[in-house]
């Protein structure tokens, strides 16, 4: 399972016009699902997504998660994170799990982060969506948490 975090000011996500989830200073996260994904797979990237150090301490070190600071998360399923872009002019999604299964466990994702008590805020699954995001910094964390490799066909 990937997710691209960036660390923000504010973000949104509208759908058709429509505003579908908000922050204020936090992460916006764009996550991908992967063949082979399970729900530890989506568990073990909200630990990370709660736990990883990326705001400032007080001397302008990145010292401080998301857990630290009270800031808002919102999750945005992006399946084109998965994407196979080695070569060619055109990305592959052979890499990409299955909808129904990219659901269930984005899903597992929204609430085991849930659980922490951060406030959180969610894209559509399947939805074409405009992102909007000011992102600080800017910083951008690229975080995978790889399938098992017994569960890769």
């Amino acid at each position: 399972m990937i997710g691209l975090l960036q660390r923000v000011t504010e973000a949104a996500v509208t759908v058709d016009g429509r505003l579908i989830g908000q922050i204020g200073p936090g992460l916006a996260v764009l996550v991908g699902v992967q063949r082979g994904d399970e729900a530890e797979q989506a568990r073990r990237l909200a630990e990370r997504l709660i736990a990883y150090r990326v705001f400032e301490d007080p001397d302008g070190k990145m010292n401080l998660s998301l857990a630290d600071t009270g800031g808002g998360l919102l999750l945005i399923p992006q399946f084109t994170l998965a994407a196979d872009t080695r070569k060619g002019n055109r990305a592959g999604f052979s890499r990409a799990a299955d909808p129904e299964t990219g659901r269930v466990l984005f899903a597992e994702l929204v609430t085991t982060a849930r659980q922490t008590g951060i406030s959180v805020e969610t894209g559509q699954f399947g939805a074409h969506m405009d992102v909007s995001l000011i992102n600080q910094g800017p910083v951008t964390f690229w975080l995978e948490v790889p399938p098992s490799a017994t569960h890769i066909s």
